[in-house]
């Protein structure tokens, strides 16, 4: 396997919300982003779900800058009383908050915009105004990330760790809106920007074939072998005890970069063999 593929960051997800935790509103992000992810060759390592806990997200925050990965965090960036993950941010970093100027710039266009569609005058000092700027409010030296359905910026941070960003360059939270219509676009925008250089190198293949009448214990040493044998393979065995068409069975196969997956899963055909597996059908994604 070439060096440069073991290079390519691996992506995590935070969802932020009570509504999610309580199950008023099911997530529908963690789907999508294993979606767009993997149209571009790339899978997600990660999701983690906190409620709208000031202390817990900062924790989950601070995991996230610490990881060295390309984290997306998804809700509570408003600006009502229970949007925390803008704050939380900046604490999670140790940074003050501050009025992002081309994120003031981007919500006061956005204001004019339906003031102009109500047909009412814009007041650049109305309350209400002054209030929907606290929007813009990032941690010190963040980056904004373009909304094209309202304007309303995201924003990015990168690690507070210098010798993370060492070995990471690419180490950030990106910082998105809990809204799927305005945080799915945002997601791509991220990834066509930012992530393009890894999108040919991490392409992804999944091989797998169904085994018959035997035990994940006694399968084990042949996943071990392979995982030590083929450097950046994951293994992985999905037991199924009534599945409609197969009924008690084990779905055995590899994952990783074609150049790693497709040695590794004629290995593992040749291993089941010499085991004496029975095996089904083989399936390929």
């Amino acid at each position: 396997m070439q060096e440069n593929l073991l290079s390519s960051p691996s992506f995590g997800l935070v969802i932020v919300g009570d509504e999610i935790m309580s199950g008023k509103r099911a997530d529908k992000h963690m789907s999508k982003v294993i979606e767009l992810l993997a149209n571009r060759g790339l899978q997600l390592d990660y999701a983690d779900y906190v409620g709208d806990d000031p202390k817990k997200i900062t924790q989950t925050l601070q995991r996230a800058f610490e990881s060295g990965d390309i984290v997306f965090s998804c809700g509570g960036i408003g600006a009502t009383p229970d949007d925390h993950t803008r704050q939380c941010a900046a604490k999670a970093l140790d940074l003050e908050l501050v009025l992002h100027p081309e994120a003031e710039r981007l919500i006061r266009q956005r204001i004019m915009d339906q003031a102009k569609e109500m047909g009412q005058a814009y007041e650049a000092d109305h309350p209400n105004h002054v209030h929907r700027l606290n929007m813009g409010m990032f941690p010190l030296g963040a980056a904004i990330i373009p909304n094209p359905y309202n304007k309303i910026p995201g924003f990015q941070c990168k690690s507070a760790n210098p010798q993370l960003l060492k070995s990471n360059p690419w180490a950030s939270v990106y910082f998105l809106p809990g809204f799927p219509v305005m945080a799915w676009p945002m997601i791509e925008w991220v990834l066509e920007e930012y992530c393009s250089p890894w999108f040919k190198k991490a392409a992804w293949s999944e091989k797998s074939v169904i085994v018959y009448g035997a035990m994940e214990a006694a399968l084990t040493p042949i996943m071990i072998k392979l995982e030590a044998q083929f450097q950046g393979l994951k293994v992985f065995s999905l037991p199924s005890v009534d599945h409609p068409e197969h009924g008690r069975h084990i779905e055995l196969g590899v994952k990783g970069h074609p150049d790693v997956a497709t040695p590794a899963y004629e290995e593992l055909l040749k291993d089941l063999h010499d085991f004496g597996a029975s095996m089904g059908p083989q399936l390929v994604r």
